[in-house]
């Protein structure tokens, strides 16, 4: 075995990489909801990568340009709403806010310090220590759950909560 098999952090991207959404229909996604779920899986591996790969990798400077290119579509349409949908949910919706994938509850949330650093996930700004590879384990089963993708559907519960939000809110 090499030592890149032996990083914990290589171990959780093997099993990112194995996983798939061949029986979703990504087209049929809330174009908003499947932006951030995207989005929330680049973070992971960028996040992951840094840990795992010397930064001046060619995997992780390719990333960085991919990353930098989300910045913009971030602010394209409905995307700008996403962020307050989220607190939105945490006061209005609490039952449905529990059952977010923690990276949105944690990132999006406005009294949580966590936040993304130069596209890397932070989840204490003041801490050194790196993010234990177990959590990112567990945020990526989260993503990847049979009630989350049903959710994410057109007209589907997050979804037409989104749209409410979004009338509320006058867009």
């Amino acid at each position: 075995m090499n030592a890149l098999d032996e990083d914990e952090y290589f171990r959780v991207l093997k099993s990112f990489y194995g996983k798939s959404i061949i029986l979703e229909d990504p087209a049929d996604f809330h174009p908003v909801l499947s932006f951030y779920f995207l989005d929330s899986l680049a973070h992971i591996e960028y996040t992951l990568n840094s840990f795992a790969f010397n930064y001046q990798s060619p995997k992780n400077i390719m990333n960085r340009e991919y990353m930098r290119w989300r910045i913009d579509e971030e602010k394209k349409g409905d995307r700008p709403l996403f962020p307050g949908f989220i607190n939105w949910l945490k006061k209005e919706k609490p039952e449905k806010f529990s059952t977010l994938p923690n990276l949105w509850q944690v990132i999006y949330d406005t009294e949580n310090p966590a936040s993304y650093r130069s596209f890397r996930i932070s989840l204490d700004p003041t801490s050194l220590s790196p993010i234990p590879a177990s959590f990112f384990q567990d945020v990526l089963e989260e993503f990847f759950t049979p009630a989350f993708f049903k959710s994410i559907y057109n007209g589907a519960s997050l979804a037409s909560l989104f749209e409410e939000y979004r009338k509320s809110v006058g867009a």
